[in-house]
């Protein structure tokens, strides 16, 4: 069984907080990670068929199903212990309206939260999470 990989913006700060969140309340280690920047998210976006000038999106690859915005913060949420898992239940609001708010924070990211100049690297421990 191919792992769930979450495809994330490597230089966002609100990014890479949010994979340090999920890393801290995952219910196990089986959800992979790879910033877009790298070659393995180059990769994956080519076999997924994602251009990756026109998503603004964290992207979520699970079952060969993919997932981007915030279906994609709906589906990783079902990765977490509670009382995180229930984030899965956004989506009983419509994705439109789920959408605008999602666009609102990822158009405003770098601005609201700032960004990094390089990629983070993963500690040795985690290593093993992130494909390179």
């Amino acid at each position: 069984m191919t792992p769930a990989v979450l495809l994330f913006d490597g230089v966002c700060n609100l990014c890479n907080g949010s994979v340090q969140f999920i890393l801290k309340h995952e219910k196990s280690e089986t959800l992979k990670f790879s910033a877009i920047q790298s070659a393995a998210g180059q990769k994956l976006l080519l076999q997924h068929n994602i251009d990756p000038e026109q998503t603004n999106s964290v992207i979520l690859i699970n079952d060969g199903v993919v997932y981007t915005e915030s279906d994609a913060v709906a589906k990783v949420a079902e990765f977490l212990k509670f009382p995180y898992n229930t984030g899965k239940y956004l989506k009983v609001v419509p994705r439109q309206i789920r959408n605008v708010f999602y666009k609102k924070v990822s158009n405003n990211r770098y601005k609201w939260f700032g960004q990094k100049e390089s990629c983070m690297i993963p500690t040795p421990d985690l290593r093993n999470r992130f494909l390179q």
